[in-house]
């Protein structure tokens, strides 16, 4: 780091301490980090005795809560915090006012939210700066999410981040990402989070990070939803709250923001940014399933840990006072999302996107950047950057993050899950999904099925699981006897986007791309050699089309035709020895109106 590098974040951090420091009768108040200077952040422990203080102190405003243990023992720990001691779901329907989910230390290296969290709590319950904030809203946060990673501290977890001098390791004890795991819900923590989730069922999330990648002039970067992935009635409100009233007021309090900074090229920024590729598997677009506004923020790696704290404790208090102050903007935004997907299931001709792809239309970019040099490495064999941070600059680049609906489907009128696949069901229990389970058999069920062939499995493990990288889909219609236990998914529901997300092939983290499935596609009858050559004579002898299209094969495929056991599968797979066994027969089915009608009459 440059002299003028080290110069600028002392004078900003000492800016920022003597800035939001608790005055002298409120010394007793100072938190941990503010105590170190901010080159240290609390163990969890330290943190948790802090919280405790804060609610002897305020019992009316501030209430910790459990919500879970994580694989190590530990308590996952929850403050529910309001200005007349409102800290139930229920109490906060009849009082009208939203809920607002902040969450820190999900990645735990990137703690800043812990400790502007402490702050802020403190100057609500404690000293008044913020006594008004929570007056109609109820502010539901979480200190630490993931606390086994934050007790793994070390030096040496984060090699790109500027302090503090210790922090916690991405994974948690199972090494997991829990920003990876929404909807796939592996770790025992996000399990737990999702139990709170559908407790509270918040109106906004809010989830703090610290950056890697590139240097610029911003102390804060945040991520929405693209306006696809949203019901409008979000975005708007995003729009309205985040971009046009939230972001410019907290730069008037001394901060630089941007949006999310995803370059093409790391190793020259001036050829633009475009979109990090967020999913259901990330905390935004988890919410975007359920109809709810999210907010990313990303401190700077490189500013000091003082100015990324304070950087977050003024955001989250100019998001509070402005959902404080309008708090029937942002009831009417979810509760008309909700009504908007329920009423979805009415219409035969709504189309939901699975996947997206890139707006090929860009957007102009003014970044506020550092001059840099880009020179050859005998090392790497690559352009190596270096930023100068004593010399600012500014670049108009491209902005490539726009998004654009790619495949989607019609939802059908219900999903109907075997009670077999007990692995399906049990997700469903887990995202709080409604159904209906049969009681009894029922024969002759007319359905439509997916057929899924040529699977092609990703080569190495992510996140514990070999992803199903792609297949061949096409629609069947089938019958089908249910056995007792089997269960109705109808979509006239609130949390139909989840259900969509986890139960469509093809959308991106459906549980048949993280492998959850991937029993169908295993043959568990083969056919010997010798039994398979009398088979191919056998039939190409009474089907002449079946020879041309074995001949053309030969002919066009130089691999198969040098593979005798592809020759003698060839046949096999065209057999009723080979479809009887249904290999790659998706076992969910999807119901129409009609369909539904004559199975709720049996």
């Amino acid at each position: 780091m440059s002299h003028r590098r080290v110069l600028l974040s002392f004078l900003l951090g000492a800016f920022a301490i003597a800035a939001h420091a608790a005055t002298p009768q409120d010394s007793t108040w100072i938190t941990p980090a503010e105590t170190a200077q901010f080159r240290t952040t609390p163990s969890y422990a330290q943190t948790l005795a802090y919280l405790q203080r804060l609610q002897q102190a305020a019992p009316g405003k501030i209430k910790l809560e459990s919500f879970g243990i994580s694989p190590q023992g530990r308590p996952m720990t929850v403050v529910i915090a309001s200005s007349d001691g409102t800290f139930t779901p229920a109490a906060a329907r009849a009082a009208h006012r939203p809920v607002v989910l902040v969450q820190a230390g999900i990645h735990p290296g990137e703690i800043e939210g812990k400790d502007a969290g402490l702050m802020l709590l403190r100057d609500i319950a404690i000293t008044g700066k913020y006594a008004h904030l929570l007056d109609h809203v109820v502010l539901v946060y979480i200190p630490v999410f993931s606390v086994d990673g934050h007790e793994n501290s070390s030096p040496y977890n984060r090699i790109n981040q500027n302090g503090p001098d210790s922090m916690g390791f991405r994974g948690q004890a199972q090494y997991l990402n829990l920003n990876r795991d929404y909807i796939k819900a592996d770790a025992p923590e996000m399990l737990a989070w999702l139990k709170l989730w559908q407790t509270w069922l918040p109106d906004f999330l809010v989830d703090v990070h610290t950056t890697d990648g590139a240097d610029y002039q911003y102390d804060l970067t945040w991520y929405t939803e693209d306006p696809h992935k949203l019901d409008p009635a979000i975005d708007q409100w995003q729009r309205k709250t985040i971009v046009d009233e939230a972001m410019p007021a907290y730069e008037k309090r001394g901060h630089l923001a941007s949006i999310y900074l995803e370059f093409k090229d790391g190793r020259d920024p001036r050829k633009g940014i475009e979109n990090f590729g967020s999913g259901p598997r990330f905390s935004t677009g988890y919410a975007a399933l359920q109809n709810r506004p999210a907010l990313l923020l990303e401190t700077h790696m490189l500013k000091t840990y003082a100015v990324r704290v304070h950087a977050i404790y003024d955001l989250l208090a100019v998001l509070l006072d402005d959902i404080d102050r309008h708090p029937a903007a942002l009831l009417a935004a979810t509760a008309k999302a909700d009504a908007d997907t329920i009423a979805r299931a009415d219409n035969p001709d709504a189309q939901v996107p699975l996947t997206f792809k890139g707006d090929p239309t860009p957007t102009p970019f003014e970044l506020k950047g550092y001059a840099f040099t880009q020179t050859h490495s005998d090392i790497s064999n690559d352009t190596w950057i270096q930023y100068d941070p004593s010399k600012p600059q500014t670049y108009r680049i491209d902005n490539w993050n726009g998004l654009l609906p790619d495949v989607s489907i019609t939802p059908p009128v219900a999903y109907v899950i075997p009670a077999e696949w007990t692995a399906i069901i049990q997700k469903l229990d887990a995202h709080g999904i409604a159904y209906r389970r049969i009681g009894h058999k029922m024969k002759q069920i007319q359905a439509q099925a997916y057929q899924l062939d040529h699977p092609q499995w990703a080569s190495q493990p992510f996140e514990g699981h070999l992803m199903l990288r792609s297949f061949d889909l096409h629609s069947v219609p089938t019958e089908v006897e249910l056995p007792p236990g089997s269960v109705i998914v109808p979509m006239d529901q609130r949390a139909a986007n989840v259900a969509i997300e986890l139960l469509e092939p093809q959308a991106p983290d459906s549980l048949l791309h993280w492998g959850y499935l991937d029993a169908i596609f295993e043959l568990k009858e083969y056919g010997e050699p010798r039994v398979l050559e009398k088979l191919a004579r056998d039939m190409l002898a009474k089907d002449p089309a079946l020879k041309a299209e074995f001949e053309q094969k030969l002919h066009d495929d130089p691999a198969f035709a040098a593979s005798s056991r592809a020759r003698l599968e060839f046949f096999f797979e065209r057999s009723p020895w080979y479809r009887v066994q249904n290999a790659g027969r998706y076992p969910v089915l999807r119901l129409d109106a009609k369909q539904m009608a004559i199975l709720a009459t049996k």
